[in-house]
């Protein structure tokens, strides 16, 4: 889609669901985006999530986590074992969204 293509939609989001607004609604925030990053390179352990990102809490994870999982973007996985192993995966939804956060990643590359 090229910028001609997106100043003729713009009036379609005014009486209609904005595609920008949904999708600040289902990535955005704080932690979001950088779990999503972080799950691009494959499975991974909660506390693995933690250690790559000191600055979020326990608690926030774990929601943030809960909010991706109920939009499809992230799969949890529990294997039955003591103690128990949670593992956290992009779904397939959840990896269509690598190009954006692939582009997020490089322009704040450069914005820094």
């Amino acid at each position: 889609m090229n910028i001609d293509n997106i100043e003729l939609e713009k009036s379609n989001c005014v009486n209609s669901p904005c595609p920008v607004e949904a999708t600040l609604n289902v990535i955005g925030g704080k932690w979001k985006g950088v779990i999503l990053y972080r799950l691009l390179s494959g499975k991974k352990r909660f506390n693995e999530l933690r250690r790559e990102m000191p600055k979020i809490t326990h608690r926030m994870l774990t929601l943030q986590l809960r909010d991706l999982e109920g939009d499809g973007l992230v799969k949890r996985t529990i294997y039955a074992e003591v103690p128990p192993r949670v593992e956290y995966e992009l779904t397939e939804l959840g990896l269509t969204i690598k190009p954006i956060i692939t582009e997020l990643y490089n322009w704040g590359k450069n914005y820094l």
